[in-house]
């Protein structure tokens, strides 16, 4: 603030000095005012000049102490009209016509006439001329004198109104000096107010944040005014570092001079009535040219002459530019955070797409949410195939994975009714709705948003704080953003989950086709230490076809292929080996425990199919002891017992 100059302060505290500092009378200076003496009324100027004649009255009156004959009890003035401004009452109507005749001759004229008081007097009317060359009356002195005391020589009166007229006079004169220098002070104000303003908006233009702004017109205003209490209250839902910056609640508030300030968009002003320890109160708002975004509220100290004190219409001057400043500055950092957002939405976008596996996808998009808006916990549900349930997909709350919840239950359960996001500010003031997400992370704030497939809700993203009022509408805006994009690369990763497993799966049985059980027995032999393989023939199949046809036989095939998926495990991977031949791979599993599946298969075969048919079964194990694994051997070693079966007259299991 130190680019303000001292006299700037003057200025504005009402010090009368020129714009150079320099005092406005010198020794020299004087007689440039001779033009003064030449200044005079005009016949305009009649009608307004009551109150000079008073007041040049009394000054006179004043300066005349000691002469007996000149005081208040003998003396009257006139105006030009013959009415009487000021001193002794008489008769009205004889005063007038001595006023017409004086102000016609321009001499004193004399009357002899018997007073209120029943006494004989002689009276004089003196006009009183005004110094042009024209001299034109513009006001009588009256002055009552007892028939005792006679004027011998008129020459007295003339002395006294020529003095009544220097009394006049240098009231006038003093008032339009004071008319010059409110002229002078007012115009160096307002040049002093625009330099400073200029240099306020300056600053204030340089600025390109908003707490920059915000802070340089406290600083101001604190610099000129430092008698002067202000806060901000701030309409939009920012949270300044700031102290004297405020929110403006209007439901909190009565019509104050901050609402109707906010509501009027001009400023207001309540000033106290009657006792001095009420302050005064003006509401100014902050304003641009899209609207009003808050109000400086002033608390001026108690006393009459508060308002003197503070150059109101700077202050608000200042408010005005500091608006524009502040919309400035708001839409460059609303600019700064939707690249910022724009540029998160593309990485998160081409990360998500790097993965085409679902479960990688839900883990990276519950951390980079989490990251993104610094919340305690997030949760992301999605529906089952038949929109019964919800199931937790991901979260870092580690008691509520894999759970699953009813569909209409909770906040994902309004979510999935509504279609609308939602945001919480305090759980537990609003409780409306129960929430174990909620309950269980001990959270207060919560953003739930809809993932969306084809414009219908599949999933919900839920992200919650503990803390209250944590999460902004931009964070409530943002989170809508990214949704429907983490929707889509869910989307993506189930289509192309589907399309493997649709291309691993045989389309007859439902089992899985030969190369994927490969694949399966390949992996669990680099990480297990055993397990076992049982190959399944249906016997005589050929013969089935032959007599009950081909979709016959189809049936049978699909019934013996049910029975094997529902007799194994769920870990167990099952599939079509070729023709009537299903192969079984038990991870982890020898070949005692692999026989007994095989034999409930084999019992189950021969009593629930229709027409009969019955299988042979071929066993074979490998466990980390061996010299050679691999699958090709597993496999070979099955096919051999599968071959021992079917020689020994099938029906039958043989292990390897």
């Amino acid at each position: 603030m130190s680019e303000f100059s001292t006299t700037d302060q003057q200025t504005l505290d009402g010090t009368t000095v020129q714009a150079s500092g320099a005092p406005l009378f010198d020794d020299k200076g004087y007689t440039s005012f001779a033009w003064l003496q030449i200044m005079d009324m005009t016949p305009y100027d009649f009608p307004y000049i009551n109150q000079l004649l008073v007041q040049g009255y009394r000054n006179w009156l004043q300066q005349s102490k000691g002469i007996s004959w000149i005081n208040e009890e003998d003396t009257a003035v006139f105006n030009f009209t013959g009415v009487r401004v000021t001193g002794r009452e008489e008769d009205d109507d004889e005063d007038l016509g001595l006023v017409e005749r004086c102000c016609f001759s321009r001499e004193i004229e004399v009357s002899q006439r018997k007073l209120r008081d029943g006494s004989l007097a002689f009276v004089y009317m003196v006009p009183i001329l005004c110094r042009n060359h024209k001299r034109e009356p513009f006001a009588a002195l009256r002055f009552t004198r007892s028939t005792q005391h006679v004027f011998t020589e008129q020459d007295a009166l003339l002395a006294a109104a020529l003095h009544f007229r220097s009394c006049f006079y240098s009231k006038f004169e003093y008032i339009f000096m004071e008319d010059i220098l409110g002229v002078q002070n007012r115009s160096d104000r307002e040049g002093r107010r625009r330099s400073i303003l200029f240099q306020i908006v300056k600053r204030l233009h340089d600025k390109i944040d908003v707490e920059g702004v915000l802070d340089e017109v406290f600083d101001s205003i604190a610099y000129f005014f430092p008698h002067v209490d202000i806060t901000l209250y701030m309409s939009q839902d920012r949270h300044s570092r700031n102290p004297q910056v405020k929110p403006l609640l209007l439901h909190e508030r009565d019509e104050d001079v901050c609402v109707l300030a906010f509501m009027k968009g001009q400023m207001t002003v309540n000033e106290p009535v009657g006792t001095q320890n009420e302050v005064t109160e003006i509401g100014i708002p902050l304003r641009g040219k899209q609207g009003v975004y808050g109000v400086f509220h002033m608390i001026l100290p108690s006393g009459s002459d508060s308002m003197k004190k503070v150059d109101v219409e700077l202050i608000a001057m200042m408010a005005d530019t500091a608006g524009t400043a502040f919309e400035n500055a708001k839409l460059l950092e609303q600019s700064n955070v939707l690249i910022h957002e724009l540029r998160l939405i593309n990485e998160l976008v081409q990360r998500l797409n790097q993965s085409l596996k679902l479960n990688e996808v839900f883990e990276f998009a519950m951390q980079e949410l989490l990251q993104m808006f610094m919340a305690d916990f997030c949760c992301i549900v999605q529906l089952d195939q038949e929109e019964t349930y919800y199931k937790v997909t991901s979260s870092n709350v580690e008691s509520i994975r894999l759970h699953s919840y009813p569909c209409d239950e909770g906040f994902a359960g309004l979510v999935r009714k509504t279609g609308e996001p939602v945001i919480v500010s305090d759980y537990r003031k609003e409780g409306k709705i129960s929430s174990k997400f909620m309950d269980l992370t001990d959270s207060l704030s919560l953003m739930a948003v809809p993932m969306k497939t084809s414009g219908t809700p599949r999933g919900v993203i839920l992200l919650s704080s503990k803390l209250p009022n944590f999460f902004s509408y931009d964070n409530y805006k943002m989170l809508q953003m990214l949704a429907p994009h983490i929707g889509l690369a869910v989307t993506n990763a189930m289509l192309h989950a589907e399309v493997r497993r649709l291309a691993n799966m045989d389309m007859l049985t439902g089992l899985y086709v030969r190369h994927y059980v490969d694949q399966c027995i390949q992996q669990h032999q680099e990480k297990d230490f055993c397990g076992s393989l049982i190959l399944v023939d249906i016997d005589q199949f050929k013969q089935v076809n032959d007599t009950y046809g081909h979709q016959t036989g189809d049936e049978i095939l699909k019934s013996v292929s049910d029975i094997v998926r529902s007799t194994t495990r769920d870990e167990d991977v099952c599939a079509r080996w070729g023709g009537e031949e299903l192969a079984i791979y038990l991870p982890q599993l020898g070949v005692q425990q692999a026989l007994q599946y095989a034999e409930k298969i084999r019992y189950r075969v021969e009593h629930e199919t229709e027409p009969p048919v019955t299988v042979s079964c071929g066993i074979a194990e490998w466990n980390w002891l061996d010299e050679q694994i691999s699958m090709e051997s597993l496999f070979y070693r099955a096919d051999m017992a599968l071959y021992g079966a079917k020689n020994e007259g099938r029906n039958r299991i043989v292990c390897d």
